[in-house]
């Protein structure tokens, strides 16, 4: 176990030194959201970009980003650890925490589809926006695509994403409101879906999937995988679940889509 551990923080170390040679621009931002409350997210930009992701981790949705720029919890995450790849398709990414206010237990559980969510995340593309001058792209993954799609749903009207990506959807789950039973009906723009076909996590099977495509009316696209290595918890970034072994692959499908989907 204690071998294991010191082989992830190696592998965490060598990611976060790619990214930093990947990165021309490294920025922590935090803004004022609402009263009281700051959210914070780091942004790193390649030297020529088409498109800036905002990407919302799972799990409790923190990643402890310091003035510096290094994440404590949650650098292991699909989208987190993946930040130098999607740099290397020629993406900028928004790497967003939890807000000033969820910094403590439980995090960002029974606060994803909140309106308070929802107004930090329209503050966030709206800086990203201002920032970098691209179109937004928001990505969510796991309990992230709860955030990802609540979000876009009540940013809609305005303020919202370019286009959706959802990686491993929340499907079904008794404890909180998943994707399926989301007001789907207001989602006007490009959406990908992006799933692991031996994704055993149990709010996120593959045979569950179904009930999401059922109940979109907006054009999708759907990418599924096989392959790669699974360890550990099936909900965890290690797992199918986090695309272990594949996540090369499974960008360079995200930064195709995305080109195809957004005006040049």
């Amino acid at each position: 176990m204690r071998r294991c551990r010191l082989l992830l923080l190696l592998a965490l170390l060598a990611m976060l030194a790619t990214v930093g040679a990947w990165a021309q621009s490294r920025q922590v931002v935090d803004l004022a959201t609402r009263p009281a409350v700051s959210q914070r997210y780091l942004l790193l930009s390649p030297a020529h970009f088409d498109a800036t992701l905002v990407l919302l981790v799972g799990g409790g949705g923190r990643l402890a980003i310091a003035d510096d720029g290094t994440l404590g919890a949650g650098a292991g995450n699909f989208l987190a650890r993946s930040s130098t790849l999607f740099l290397e398709q020629g993406l900028a990414v928004a790497l967003v925490d939890a807000p000033s206010d969820r910094q403590g237990a439980p995090y960002l559980s029974g606060f994803r589809q909140s309106p308070e969510h929802a107004t930090d995340l329209r503050a966030v593309m709206a800086d990203v926006r201002q920032r970098t001058a691209r179109p937004v792209v928001l990505v969510g993954t796991s309990r992230g695509t709860q955030s990802a799609a609540a979000v876009a749903i009540a940013t809609a009207e305005a303020g919202g994403p370019d286009a959706l990506v959802l990686t491993s959807s929340v499907l079904s789950d008794p404890k909180s409101r998943a994707l399926p039973q989301m007001e789907l009906d207001a989602l006007r723009l490009p959406l990908l879906l992006v799933h692991h076909e031996l994704d055993h996590c149990r709010v996120c099977q593959y045979a569950d999937l179904p009930l999401l495509t059922a109940a979109l009316k907006t054009p999708f696209t759907l990418r599924t995988y096989q392959g790669g290595i699974s360890t550990g918890d099936p909900c965890e970034a290690y797992a199918y679940h986090g695309y272990n072994g594949i996540e090369a692959r499974v960008v360079q499908d995200i930064a195709a889509w995305i080109r195809s989907v957004l005006p040049r």
